[in-house]
Order: C-alpha cells, then sequence, then structure tokens
C-alpha cells in the first residue's frame, strides 16, 4: 500500500506520479495535505526568494507593479508577478483593477491576512537588524 509523504518544498501535489527512485510515496503541497503544526503552512506562504520584501513594500499603501519592481530591486518582472499571483493565491495580497481616464490600472495592496503576517514577521525584521545588520555589534553570548 502506498504511503503518501509530506515535502514542504513541494508547491504543487504530484499525484499519481512516482518520485524518482520511490515507488511508495508522492510529494504533497501543503495545500494538498493537513497541516504539520501549522508552522509549514506559514513557511509556504512566505517562502520565496522575493515575497517577504514584495509584502514590505505593500506595508503601508497600495502599490502599482512598476513602484513594486522598483522597490525590490533585482526581481524580474516575470518573477514579480508569479510570486504576486502566488500572494493572491495565499489571500495574502489583493490586486485591484481599475479602468480609468487613462486605461487599466491594476493595483496591489495587503488583505487583513497579509496585514497579519506583515506583524508577525516584523519582530524578524527587528531581530535581523539588532543582530545581523552590517553595523550591528557581534553577539559575544
Amino acid at each position: 500500500m502506498a504511503v503518501a509523504r509530506w515535502w514542504p518544498s513541494s508547491r504543487t501535489a504530484i499525484r499519481g506520479r512516482p518520485r524518482s527512485g520511490d515507488n511508495e510515496g508522492y510529494g504533497m503541497s501543503v495545500r494538498a495535505r493537513p497541516p504539520f503544526g501549522g508552522l509549514d503552512a506559514s513557511m509556504e506562504v512566505i517562502s520565496g526568494k522575493w515575497k517577504v520584501l514584495i509584502r514590505w513594500a505593500l506595508r503601508d499603501d497600495p502599490q502599482r507593479f512598476g513602484a513594486l519592481k522598483r522597490q525590490v530591486p533585482g526581481v524580474s518582472e516575470k518573477v514579480l508577478a508569479r510570486q504576486l499571483r502566488e500572494l493572491e493565491q495565499d489571500r495574502v495580497v489583493r490586486r485591484e483593477a481599475y479602468d480609468d481616464r487613462t486605461g487599466l490600472r491594476v493595483e496591489y495592496s495587503l488583505t487583513p491576512r497579509g496585514i497579519d503576517l506583515y506583524q508577525a514577521l516584523k519582530p524578524l525584521g527587528d531581530w535581523g537588524r539588532r543582530h545581523l545588520a552590517p553595523d550591528a555589534a557581534p553577539d559575544r553570548g
């Protein structure tokens, strides 16, 4: 009998296809399996090279795509669009399209879940500034 194995790094569920060299389990996304204490579900939402920086850029005001691209230096348009879609699917970011005289305008903002997640990550940023920032004194602890 096949036993399902859970792999937190997997983004999508792989069903009906054995992993290479393993016929007993299939990788499953956090969305396709029961939460493993909540930490892996949280990590799935915040994982991604640019996601934390995107949420940080959205912390105060809604931003258009171009403004986000400028605030997250080094991210390509393709990756930014993909990570914004993933954050939208996770209901952390809201995408609102407006049709005005100049044409279609799209703004991104944090949802209440996104604001809650920002508040949860803020202490992590504080810790990084205290301990890992270039001008921080080494911890002799």
